[in-house]
């Protein structure tokens, strides 16, 4: 690499950035040589960033020549603010990780889909082997009947006819009206539980939470042994999943 190379990719870089906050400037977007002067870029320059922007989907090019920002950067966006949501609930879900000795996690219903957002776990307080996706597992996982449970019928109906109650240990339930019977009349309401369900050794329960309108739950993983503390655990979980719901919903 040439002594020069690193300060004319950083120079570069630089530009690049100043013509996407240019381009962020103007809603309706706005011609090349408009970028290039606010920028203050020769206009050939402007025009060569500008094409690599508009190829790696980081700036759009509209059918009048003007230029608005693309999918890439948006995505962008909406990832980064689920990670500062995230950073503001992590603690809570630490704290609650130490308190109960157990690995804590946090999902979201999310395109029809139960997906695990956040782990917390440690040394001490192992995650469960998750050797079958949870997309794939919603029926054997107290964090996917929590979900489950909150839905209402339309879509609890349409989640279980686009996913087979596949049988992952002897206790697993895999009959929809003995599913739905047993998440409805759940002993530790609002709350719910896996016994074993998913892994034998393991017990799980999970409680909703909420991210602004999108729905949610949170789950801890406990050896089959503490069993006997489930009520206790449901407690502390419904102190914290209320904390999390406030974190997550306020406006960033």
């Amino acid at each position: 690499m040439g002594a020069q190379d690193g300060p004319t990719l950083i120079t570069s870089v630089q530009r690049a950035f100043r013509l996407l906050e240019a381009v962020s400037a103007h809603e309706n977007g706005a011609p090349a040589k408009q970028l290039a002067r606010e920028t203050e870029l020769p206009l050939a320059t402007a025009y060569h960033l500008l094409r690599t922007l508009v190829h790696d989907g980081y700036v759009r090019k509209l059918d009048d020549g003007g230029f608005v920002l693309g999918d890439k950067l948006m995505s962008l966006h909406s990832a980064g603010h689920a990670q500062t949501l995230l950073s503001r609930v992590r603690p809570a879900l630490a704290a609650l990780r130490d308190k109960l000795s157990a690995a804590t996690y946090l999902t979201f219903y999310e395109d029809g889909e139960i997906r695990v957002a956040e782990i917390v776990d440690g040394p001490r307080t192992p995650r469960v082997d998750l050797w079958v996706g949870f997309e794939d597992a919603g029926h054997a996982t107290a964090l996917g009947k929590s979900v489950l449970r909150e839905l209402d019928q339309d879509a609890r109906r349409d989640y279980l006819s686009r996913h087979h109650l596949a049988d992952l240990t002897p206790r697993t339930i895999t009959s929809v009206p003995e599913l739905l019977r047993r998440i409805e009349s759940s002993p530790l309401a609002p709350a719910v539980t896996d016994l074993e369900e998913y892994a034998l050794g393991t017990v799980c329960v999970a409680v909703p939470v909420y991210s602004g309108d999108t729905l949610g739950s949170l789950g801890v993983s406990l050896p089959v042994e503490r069993q006997a503390q489930l009520q206790e655990i449901r407690a502390r979980m419904l102190l914290v999943a209320s904390r999390v719901t406030r974190s997550l919903s306020l406006t960033i």
